[in-house]
């Protein structure tokens, strides 16, 4: 069984790979964003494999829930900056 959770994780980081591409390559601020959030989606879930093959899931999961608070938190605050800052999302003045 732990080769099974090893081999998912190897996949894993070969996934991660692909929206790393899509992180840094990305034609627009918004596939840059998503990029770095399935990045961050996926070491959650690594997080929690990593957990199994060492048998210590409780440790593990609590290191996963911090990690995904944080990263929503930051594609929160990425993409509130780039629709003020940068024009990705016109809203009208205020009077």
């Amino acid at each position: 069984m732990h080769t099974f959770f090893l081999f998912v994780g190897l996949f894993l980081c070969v996934l991660m790979l692909f929206s790393l591409y899509r992180g840094v390559f990305g034609p627009t601020v918004l596939d840059r964003l998503i990029g770095v959030n399935a990045i961050g989606s996926k070491t959650v879930v690594l997080l929690l494999i990593i957990g199994v093959l060492y048998e210590r899931v409780d440790m593990f999961v609590d290191i996963a829930l911090a990690y995904a608070m944080l990263n929503f938190i930051a594609v929160l605050a990425g993409s509130r900056y780039f629709q003020k800052r940068k024009g990705l999302y016109e809203e009208p003045p205020y009077k």
